[in-house]
């Protein structure tokens, strides 16, 4: 089965360690990046319905700015409570200077 990818932004406008939010097809997005690889995930934290955008990136994770919980970059899954559910997370990938993303969800929470 092949994904529908679109454009979301220009790779250059994605901070180091850092996220920028992006709306694709009607979707708020959260592009990360970190350790040099770009992540897509629902830009809405799963405990608190607050943008993980404005949040912080550090060692494969993203903490929500509300109440401090952390979501793998790779799998959603939350790390840290107060959220017990992940966050869905799409693919995404560079071409040329830009990020696409496709919104077919890549994740299935991985047992702990």
């Amino acid at each position: 089965m092949s994904q529908s990818y679109v454009r979301a932004c220009a790779l250059a406008d994605v901070p180091e360690e850092g996220v920028l939010a992006v709306n694709v097809d009607g979707t708020q997005v959260a592009v990360v990046r970190s350790a040099g690889q770009v992540h897509a995930l629902e830009d809405r934290c799963s405990h608190s319905d607050v943008a993980l955008s404005e949040g912080e990136v550090y060692d494969g994770v993203i903490e929500c700015w509300l109440h401090g919980s952390c979501f793998d970059l790779r799998t959603g899954n939350a790390d840290s409570k107060p959220a017990t559910k992940a966050v869905p997370v799409y693919s995404a990938k560079v071409e040329g200077d830009s990020v696409f993303v496709s919104l077919a969800t890549d994740n299935q929470e991985v047992p702990r």
